[in-house]
C-alpha cells in the first residue's frame, strides 16, 4: 500500500509541481461524492483560467504605467474641462468626482495632476489636512461617497448548498432510487403502511447522514472564511485628527495620510506627499521586476505595491475596488489553495479501500443472488416470479450498495481539513495565524528551528543601560549625574544623533502624552534623548534634512545628512558597533574637540563594545562628520566619521523561553539562533535560553559565508548560534539543512530580505508585530505576539494534526474490515446479511462524519512533545496502527461470528421473533464496539487512554450522542431499522462484549512492533517511538 501511496499520491508541502498536482488527480477512482470530496482541493482549471485573466490585467496595466502615460503627456491640459459634480458630492461637500480621483493615480497623468493643482490643489478639493489628515467624523461620509477599502469577495455559500453537495454522494442517490421502488414494490405486496417501512427508514437515514455531513461541512467553511480575512487584514498607520494611529487596512478612507516604511505594501493608490529614497515594487501589479523611485516629479503610488527602500507619507485618492489592485485581488482566490500532503495521501488510502469495498459489494451481491436463485432451483419455481422475489433482489442490491457506501471512506480526505481547521482556529487563539493550510502538517515533522533573537527570544522591550562617550563610562542611573557628566557641546552633538538620524517618529496621541512610533531599538534610543530634551525637533534648531538612508540588514547602519545653520552639513552615521568603528578615524573627547582616533583607543572602545555584549547588551554607535560648506555632492560619506557613543540596549529574554527551548530539545526539535547582532551579545543571550550548550558552535555571518558545502557539512551539526549574519546567510544555512542533512526546517523572519528563506524553509514564519507586509506574504505561519513559546504551540498542533488523523484511519479502518467480513461470510453462509441498508448508514455516520468529529479535533497533550519529530518519508499507516486494526477486527469478528452462527444458543435466545433479536444484538454488539474501539483509538500506544477524555469536549458530545442515537434506534426506530427492543440482559451483553475492547486493546499495546525506518541521511521516525532520558542522552 505504501509504494502505491507514494508512487501515486505523493506531493511537496510547499510549491507542488502542476505535474505531481495532476498525477494524483489521475490516480483517485472511485470517488462516490466528487463536489464534496475535492471541495477543498485546488481546481486546477480555474487556476490556470485566473492566472490567464490576472496576466491580462497585469498587461494592461503595465501598457497604462508604460506606455499610453507617455501619449497621455501630450494631451493639452487647457483642453481639459472640470467635469460636472454629482449632487451627492456636491451636498457631501466635495469638489472632485471619486472617478475622476481614481482616474490621475491610475493613468499616471502628471498633466491632470497639475491641472487640478497638484497634491495641495487635490486635498483642498477632498478636505483633508496635509498635516492633520481626515477628522474621525468625516469616515462615514467619505466611505459612502468614495467606496470602502474592501474587494468584491465571492458571497459565502448557504447551508442548502452544502446540503445539495452531500446530495450528489452517486452512492446514496442510487440508494434513494432502490428505497422509492422498495416503498412502491412494498406498498403493493405487503399493502399500507407496513410495505413502505424498509424504504422510508433508508430515506430518513439518508436525510440524517445528509443533514449531520452538511452542517459539519457548513461549520467548517465558516471557520476558514474567518481565518482568511484575518490573514488580508494588515494594520496601517495614519495620521487622523491630528495624531499618529494604527488603523486596519479595511478602515482606510480617501483622504488619509498613510506612512510607510520598508517592506509594506502600499495599502491604497494615492500621491506622494514626502519621504526619504522611497523606492516600490511594482512588479506585483505590472509584472515589470525594476523599482520605481517615488519623489514629487513620479508622486503616484499604486494599490499592492511594495516599499522597497525608504521611507514617506502619501494622501489616499481611491480605495476598493476603484484601484487596479482591486480588479486583479478578485483573480487571486479563483481556482482554491493547493491541497495539504496528508488530505492526498489519504484520497490514495480511500482509492485503495474503495476498490477492495467494491469487489466485496460486487462478491456479497452475486452471492446472495445466486443463493436466491439456488433456492428457487431446489423448491422448482424458476418459472414462477413474485413481486416479493424482485423485492428481495431489491434489498440484496441496496445492501451491496450500502457496503459500497461504508467502503468508500469518503471522510477520510475530509477529516484532514475538519483537524487543520480545528487546529487553525485554536492557533488563532493562541496568536498564530496559519496561511496555508499544509504548515500545520508540516511543523508536526519539524527537525530544526532557525530563530531570530530580537522580539521572538527576547521581549523587544528595549532600554538604554549602558553608555560609552567622550571616553569614558557614564552612569545613567540618575538623569541629572548623566548630564552633569557629559559637556554641553558632546551632548549637542549627542542629540542631534539620536533625533536626526532616526526613522522613528514622536507624536501626541489625542489625549496630549507623547509616543513614540517605530522600531523598538530607535524607540529606546529616543527614550534616552528624551531624558535630556523633551520637546526636541529638527525645526526648532534650524536644522534640515537633506537625505535619509533608512537602516537595511546588509549594511547593518543607517545614515541621514543634515544642512546646519550657517550651510554646513553634517552627517550622521549609527549601527552594528564594529561596523561604524570601522568607519570612524576621529574621536569625540571630553570637551567636544574632535581628535584622530589613536590604535589604544581603537581598543579601548572594542573592549567596550565587547564588556556590553557580554552583559547581553544590544550595543549600537554613533558617529557624525563635517562637511564643509559648498561642498556640490548630498551623497552621505562612507568613512572618517567621528565616533560619538557607544551605547548598551537591554532587551530581557522573554518569560517562559528558556521552558520553551527545552520543550524543542525533549521533542528532538533543534533550535539554532540566527541573528544580526554581536556574537558576544547572541551568546550570552543564547546561554540564557538555554540555546547554546558547552558543546555547542557559535560563528559569526562572515566565517559562515567563507566555508565551502563541505567544510559547513561538519560544523552544522554543532552550530547553535549565527551572529553578524545577512539574511542570504540564514538562506543557505537553511538550503544546507534541507537539503544535506534532510532536515524539516522551519525558520522566522520579520524583514524583507528574510523573504527568500522564509520562502525556501519547509514552514516560514513571519512576526506579526515587528514583520513587514512582505515578509508575511512569504511566510505559511504569521505569529501574531513574536512570541517563541507560540512557535511550539505551533509545532504541538502540527503533531496533534498528523496524529489525530491516524487515530481516525485506525478506527475507520477497523470499523471498514469488520463491517465488510461480517455481511460478506454471513451473505456467503446463511445467505442473508445481519446489517440492514439502514443500519449501514448509521454505521457509516459514526465512523465517517461523527468518528472524523471526535477523532480528528482532539486536543493535544504534553506527551506529543517528548517524542521525536515524524520523519519525511516514514510510513503513514505503521506497524503499530496494523496491530491494532488487525487485532480490534479479530476479535470483533470472532464475537460477531459466534454471535450469528451460534448466538440463539448460547443466549438461550428462542420464539418466533429470536431471529429478529438475534440480529438486533449483532447490530448493536457491532455499534458498542465501535464506540469503545473509538475510546481505544485515543491513544495507538498507550494503555491509559481515558487520560484527558474529558479535555475533549466534541469527543464526549459525540459519543453520547451517538449511543442515545443507538438507544432509540433500538428501542423505538424498529419499524425502519429493522430491530426489535432488547431485555436488559442483552443490552447488558451488548455493552459488556463491546467494552472488552478496551482490554483488547491494552493488551494489544503490549506486543512489541518496531516503529522506526531507516531513509535518507538519518534515521527516521513515526513520531511514536519515545525519545531517550537520561545524563547520558541530555
Amino acid at each position: 500500500m505504501e509504494s502505491y501511496l507514494k508512487e501515486n499520491f505523493e506531493v511537496e508541502p510547499k510549491n507542488p509541481t502542476e505535474e505531481a498536482l495532476k498525477k494524483w488527480r489521475s490516480a483517485v477512482w472511485l470517488v462516490k461524492n466528487p463536489r464534496r470530496r475535492f471541495r477543498m482541493v485546488a481546481d486546477l482549471a480555474k487556476r490556470a483560467a485566473a492566472e490567464k485573466k490576472r496576466r491580462k490585467i497585469q498587461e494592461k496595466i503595465r501598457i497604462a504605467l508604460y506606455v499610453q502615460k507617455a501619449a497621455l503627456q501630450f494631451i493639452d491640459a487647457a483642453n481639459r474641462t472640470e467635469q460636472k459634480l454629482s449632487e451627492e458630492v456636491v451636498q457631501a461637500g466635495y469638489d472632485i468626482e471619486p472617478d475622476d480621483l481614481a482616474y490621475i493615480v491610475r493613468s499616471h497623468n502628471n498633466k491632470t495632476y497639475e491641472f487640478h493643482g497638484g497634491l495641495q490643489g487635490l486635498a483642498r478639493k477632498i478636505k483633508v489636512s496635509l498635516r492633520d489628515g481626515v477628522l474621525s467624523s468625516d469616515i462615514t461620509k467619505r466611505q459612502q461617497i468614495f467606496g470602502f477599502n474592501r474587494f468584491v469577495e465571492k458571497a459565502p455559500r448557504a447551508l442548502w448548498m452544502f446540503v445539495w453537495d452531500a446530495l450528489q454522494d452517486l452512492t446514496l442517490i442510487i440508494l434513494m432510487v432502490c428505497a422509492v421502488i422498495s416503498v412502491g414494490v412494498g406498498i403493493a405486496t405487503e399493502g399500507w403502511p407496513k410495505g413502505m417501512y424498509d424504504g422510508l427508514g433508508i430515506i430518513l437515514c439518508i436525510a440524517l447522514v445528509v443533514v449531520v455531513t452538511a452542517v459539519s461541512d457548513y461549520k467548517q467553511s465558516l471557520q476558514f472564511k474567518d481565518l482568511d480575512k484575518e490573514k488580508k487584514n494588515i494594520i496601517i498607520q495614519v495620521t487622523r485628527d491630528g495624531s499618529r494611529k494604527k488603523v486596519s487596512i479595511y478602515d482606510l478612507v480617501v483622504g488619509d495620510i498613510v506612512h510607510l516604511s520598508i517592506g509594506d505594501q502600499v495599502p491604497a493608490d494615492g500621491i506622494f506627499i514626502d519621504g526619504y529614497s522611497l523606492s516600490i515594487d511594482e512588479s506585483s501589479l505590472s509584472g515589470e521586476s525594476e523599482p520605481v523611485n517615488i519623489d514629487k516629479k513620479r508622486p503616484f503610488l499604486l494599490s499592492g505595491t511594495k516599499v522597497q527602500d525608504g521611507s514617506g507619507k502619501m494622501l489616499v485618492t481611491s480605495v476598493g475596488m476603484k484601484t487596479e489592485w482591486g480588479r486583479l485581488m478578485v483573480t487571486l482566490s479563483e481556482g482554491g489553495d493547493d491541497e495539504t500532503p496528508l488530505q492526498v495521501k489519504l484520497n490514495g488510502v480511500a482509492t485503495i479501500i474503495g476498490k477492495i469495498g467494491l469487489a466485496f459489494a460486487i462478491l456479497t451481491f452475486l452471492v446472495l443472488t445466486a443463493r436466491f436463485i439456488f433456492m428457487k432451483l431446489l423448491r422448482d419455481e424458476m418459472g414462477v416470479w413474485y413481486m416479493s422475489d424482485g423485492l428481495e433482489l431489491l434489498n440484496y442490491f441496496a445492501i451491496a450498495v450500502t457496503i459500497l457506501v461504508v467502503a468508500v471512506p469518503e471522510g477520510l480526505p475530509l477529516a484532514v481539513t475538519l483537524s487543520l481547521a480545528f487546529a487553525m482556529k485554536k492557533l488563532m487563539n493562541d496568536r498564530a495565524l496559519v496561511r496555508h493550510l499544509s504548515a500545520c502538517e508540516t511543523m508536526g515533522s519539524a527537525t530544526c528551528i532557525c530563530t531570530d533573537k530580537t522580539g521572538t527570544l527576547t521581549t523587544n522591550h528595549m532600554v538604554v543601560t549602558r553608555l560609552w562617550a567622550a571616553g569614558e563610562n557614564k552612569d545613567i542611573k540618575t538623569k541629572e549625574k548623566l548630564k552633569s557628566s557629559i559637556s554641553e557641546k558632546v551632548l549637542t552633538v549627542l542629540l542631534q544623533s539620536v533625533f536626526l538620524n532616526t526613522n522613528s517618529e514622536i507624536v501626541k496621541d489625542e489625549s496630549g502624552k507623547q509616543n513614540i512610533i517605530g522600531s523598538p531599538t530607535e524607540t529606546a534610543l529616543l527614550e534616552f534623548g528624551l531624558l535630556f530634551q523633551s520637546n526636541y525637533t529638527a525645526e526648532s534648531k534650524n536644522l534640515k534634512i537633506i537625505k535619509i538612508e533608512p537602516f537595511n540588514s546588509v549594511k547593518k547602519k543607517m545614515s541621514v545628512l543634515v544642512a546646519l545653520p550657517g550651510g554646513k552639513l553634517r552627517a550622521f552615521c549609527k549601527g552594528a558597533s564594529e561596523i561604524i568603528l570601522n568607519l570612524c578615524d576621529k574621536v569625540l573627547t571630553e570637551d567636544g574637540e574632535v581628535v584622530e582616533l589613536s590604535d589604544k583607543q581603537r581598543k579601548a572602545i572594542t573592549d567596550v563594545i565587547n564588556g556590553f555584549a557580554c552583559e547581553a547588551l544590544r550595543t549600537i554607535c554613533l558617529a557624525f562628520q563635517d562637511i564643509e560648506a559648498g561642498s556640490s555632492s548630498d551623497n552621505i560619506p562612507e568613512t572618517n566619521y567621528t565616533i560619538i557613543a557607544v551605547v548598551g540596549i537591554k532587551d530581557p529574554v522573554r518569560p517562559g523561553v528558556k521552558e520553551a527551548v527545552k520543550t524543542c530539545l525533549d521533542a528532538g526539535i533543534i533550535v539554532r539562533m540566527v541573528t544580526g547582532d554581536n556574537i558576544n551579545t547572541a551568546k550570552a543571550i543564547a546561554r540564557e535560553c538555554g540555546i547554546l550548550t558547552p558543546d555547542g558552535l557559535a560563528i559569526e555571518g562572515p566565517v559562515f559565508r567563507e566555508k565551502s558545502v563541505d567544510q559547513l557539512k561538519d560544523i552544522i551539526p554543532r552550530l547553535q548560534v549565527m551572529a553578524r549574519s545577512l539574511p542570504l546567510d540564514k538562506h543557505r544555512l537553511v538550503t544546507i539543512l534541507r537539503n544535506e542533512f534532510k532536515d524539516v526546517v522551519a525558520v522566522t523572519g520579520d524583514g524583507t530580505n528574510d523573504a527568500p528563506a522564509l520562502h525556501e524553509a519547509d514552514i516560514g514564519l513571519a512576526m506579526g508585530i515587528a514583520g513587514t507586509e512582505v515578509a508575511k506574504e512569504n511566510a505559511d505561519v504569521v505569529i501574531m505576539d513574536d512570541n517563541f513559546k507560540t512557535i511550539v504551540y505551533v509545532a504541538r498542533w502540527g503533531r496533534s494534526v498528523y496524529i489525530n488523523i491516524q487515530k481516525f484511519v485506525q478506527f475507520q479502518l477497523t470499523v471498514n474490515v469488520v463491517a465488510l467480513m461480517t455481511n460478506f461470510v454471513s451473505a456467503c453462509t446463511s445467505g442473508t446479511a445481519p446489517l440492514t441498508a439502514v443500519q449501514l448508514l448509521w454505521v457509516n455516520m459514526i465512523m465517517d462524519t461523527l468518528g472524523a468529529l471526535a477523532l480528528a479535533t482532539e486536543p493535544p497533550h504534553d506527551g506529543l512533545m517528548q517524542r521525536p519529530p515524524i520523519g519525511r518519508d516514514v510510513n503513514f499507516i505503521t506497524k503499530i496502527m496494523w496491530r491494532n486494526i488487525v487485532g480490534q477486527s479479530v476479535y470483533q469478528l470472532v464475537i460477531l461470528g459466534l454471535l450469528q452462527f451460534d448466538g440463539k444458543r448460547l443466549l438461550q435466545i428462542n420464539g418466533p421473533d429470536s431471529t429478529a433479536i438475534l440480529n438486533t444484538l449483532i447490530f448493536n454488539t457491532f455499534v458498542f464496539c465501535q464506540v469503545f474501539n473509538e475510546v481505544n483509538s485515543r491513544d495507538m500506544e498507550k494503555i491509559n487512554v481515558l487520560r484527558g477524555i474529558f479535555d475533549s469536549w466534541v469527543f464526549m458530545l459525540v459519543m453520547i450522542c451517538t449511543v442515545t442515537f443507538q438507544i432509540i434506534i433500538v428501542e423505538l426506530l424498529g419499524t425502519f431499522a429493522s430491530t426489535v427492543p432488547l431485555s436488559w440482559d442483552l443490552w447488558i451483553a451488548s455493552v459488556l462484549l463491546g467494552s472488552v475492547s478496551l482490554p483488547v486493546g491494552a493488551l494489544l499495546k503490549c506486543i512489541p512492533v518496531d516503529s522506526s525506518t531507516s531513509q535518507g541521511a538519518g534515521k527516521q521516525h513515526d513520531g511514536y517511538e519515545p525519545l531517550p532520558r537520561g545524563p547520558d542522552m541530555a
